[in-house]
């Protein structure tokens, strides 16, 4: 039964679909009719969405066959490698004995909803992949040859411990095999040529499902001179509406997701104050571009004359050569300069800009502000060159030049797969990281690049990004209010633990292979470790100086390890809050493209069920509370510990 173990009532379901019944409808359409009905009931119980997903994985695996004949019918109209067809050919019984598909039956309705817009391969338009056939395409692309690798990272996937990001669940064992998430790359030159080679990466890259990060500190302000046509700069405005309807018509994965471009500036250029009223909803339409992400690279120069109110003097990079080259003291040396030399475009009050900042960050959300000094002053890159952008979703640090685009694989930790009757298992945790690590190394072995520029970057400095999410599910499932200091010190142990494992996992590859190629001169090389460059010490948990011995005699293979990205896909498909993020409501609707879906907190239901507490009359009472349970009389403090999350 369907319903085995959950707190639904199937009869009831039953009646309401009964009712909705007319002649000539297909099964599959009772299926989806069905489930529809049962998740339009989730706010009776979280479990109504589970029985409405194990009625549509109930749909697909009566209308697909398993793996084998996903493949051939994929391959059959092209769209995997050859390499990864032979191999399934000929390893097929080995790979179908692996599967477990009784394991489809663990996701929620929003999240095989998810899976099946978007992550599951189709024919015609028609799903032909279960989600355990996904999980064995990926370990068989990332893994190699190796079944008993195939088999650790297959189950470590379809047991949802940790999951690869989206290109690689969208693109493995694919022709066309991009599985790598963000690139940051620089604007060529400024010039048209320069412009347009990087609007053509920019569309090759989201043509593969990758996310951009652009720095543009460069290009000229409005009015500056153009010399080879004795004119003048009509600035960045104009010419990013065009990376805006690059962004709109390249869409990553052919519809599978939305195009995605941040575009990163400096507070000094001239053009500060248009760029930042790009995304507003009111104005002229030629000065908004409004699928664009905002983001600024801030000196600490700024913050500081923001914190003095003082005047901030905004420039032109085409007569301010280097500004963006530079960080902390050499960069307010430089500006200084350029202040006195009378360069300047604009002096503005810097409190003034800042105003005009906080004022688009509540309207739009944008721009997010990272801060170039301590970016740099703290990155393991540092020997490269000057960082001069994050990623689009900001968890990446890395050198990009006009030779070289920046790029970064990703993966992300389950955490509240590691919560036990007992606490938090980090042995297990520890072991999770270091079969992630390794796999996420082997994707820069295996993958496709869509330019050049990133092959060049990503096999010299191989960064890898492993991040987490559930942080909140763990706080709920072991009683922690996410602000206690309970609470504070399990996410230090928790990226404790995945630093020492990335380190370790990543050692043990350099000890094999060697150390990624500009190993040298960077901080890890001389034996400073992240908590080095921050001045912190870590705890005794694991054994420090056994690991920086081993580090100094054998390297790393990564230039970088952690990275803690927004997981919002991948976190929907495993039923976990993104990231480190708190839980967003109680009950509340979520808006995909996948279609709405109503979310609701599974651990407040159950400790409400538990003291006889979850009835209508509550659940009303949060509803109309806006997903709050706060101000509820009926539930006493001492009931919902966690309660203060939420307000």
């Amino acid at each position: 039964m369907l319903a085995d173990g959950l707190k639904v009532e199937p009869i009831a379901v039953a009646q309401r679909v009964v009712s909705g019944l007319y002649d000539g409808i297909k099964v599959t359409e009772i299926d989806v009719f069905l489930a529809e009905t049962a998740a339009s009931l989730a706010t009776e119980h979280p479990d109504y969405a589970k029985l409405a997903a194990r009625v549509m994985v109930s749909s697909l695996q009566k209308e697909t066959s398993g793996y084998a004949t996903a493949t051939r019918e994929l391959s059959e109209i092209g769209i995997l490698s050859s390499a990864y067809v032979d191999f399934v050919a000929k390893n097929q019984f080995a790979l179908e004995d692996m599967i477990d598909y009784k394991r489809d039956y663990q996701f929620d309705y929003f999240g095989y909803k998810t899976l099946e817009r978007s992550y599951l391969l189709k024919v015609k338009g028609v799903v032909v992949e279960r989600p355990q056939d996904m999980f064995m395409r990926v370990a068989v692309a990332v893994a190699g040859d190796d079944l008993e690798e195939i088999r650790e990272l297959y189950d470590l996937l379809s047991l949802c411990y940790y999951t690869h990001a989206t290109p690689t669940l969208f693109n493995a064992g694919c022709k066309m095999q991009q599985l790598s998430s963000c690139f940051l790359l620089a604007m060529q030159e400024d010039s048209i040529n320069g412009i347009y080679d990087t609007l053509k990466d920019c569309a090759l890259i989201s043509k593969s499902a990758g996310g951009i990060g652009l720095h543009i500190h460069n290009i000229r302000a409005t009015g500056a001179p153009i010399i080879g046509t004795n004119g003048v700069s009509n600035g960045i405005v104009p010419m990013l509406k065009v990376f805006n309807e690059t962004a709109r018509y390249v869409d990553q994965g052919g519809g599978k997701r939305k195009g995605s471009f941040a575009v990163y500036l400096e507070p000094w250029h001239a053009d500060i104050e248009s760029f930042l009223d790009l995304r507003k909803n009111h104005g002229k339409e030629e000065f908004r571009a409004r699928d664009l992400f905002l983001a600024l690279w801030v000196p600490d120069l700024f913050m500081e004359r923001v914190e003095t109110d003082a005047e901030w003097t905004l420039f032109s990079p085409h007569n301010t050569k280097g500004l963006s080259d530079l960080y902390g003291a050499e960069f307010t040396q430089k500006y200084q300069e350029y202040e006195r030399m009378g360069l300047g475009v604009k002096t503005i009050k810097a409190r003034q800009l800042m105003t005009q900042i906080i004022e688009s960050q509540a309207e739009t959300g944008t721009p997010y502000m990272l801060y170039k000094d301590a970016c740099n002053e703290k990155s393991n890159q540092k020997n490269l060159g000057t960082i001069k952008s994050s990623n689009l979703c900001a968890e990446i640090m890395e050198v990009s030049t006009p030779d070289e685009t920046a790029a970064c694989n990703l993966a992300s930790l389950a955490l509240p797969k590691f919560v036990t009757n007992t606490g938090f298992d980090f042995d297990k945790l520890h072991q999770v990281t270091k079969v992630a690590i390794k796999n996420l190394d082997r994707v820069i072995d295996v993958n496709y690049h869509p330019t050049d520029k990133i092959e060049k970057s990503n096999h010299a400095h191989r960064p890898v990004g492993l991040g987490i999410q559930g942080l909140a599910d763990v706080f709920f499932k072991m009683h922690l209010p996410f602000d206690s200091e309970e609470a504070l010190l399990l996410n230090r142990d928790i990226a404790e633990t995945m630093y020492h494992a990335s380190l370790e996992a990543s050692c043990e590859i350099a000890k094999q292979k060697g150390t990624y190629s500009s190993y040298d001169g960077s901080p890890i090389s001389h034996g400073q470790f992240q908590f080095d460059l921050w001045c912190e010490q870590p705890s005794s948990r694991w054994d420090w100086s056994q690991l920086k011995h081993q580090i100094a005699e054998h390297g790393v293979r990564n230039s970088l390890l952690i990275a803690q990205m927004p997981t919002a896909s991948t976190a929907q498909i495993l039923g976990n809050n993104e990231a480190f993020e708190a839980q967003t409501s109680n009950i509340y609707k979520r808006q995909t493209l996948s279609g709405e879906f109503i979310i609701i907190n599974k651990y407040l239901v159950s400790d409400l069920e538990q003291r006889g507490l979850w009835t209508s009359k509550i659940r009303d009472a949060i509803i109309l509370n806006n997903g709050s349970v706060q101000g509820i009389d009926a539930i006493p403090g001492s009931v919902w510990i966690s309660k203060i999350i939420v307000r």
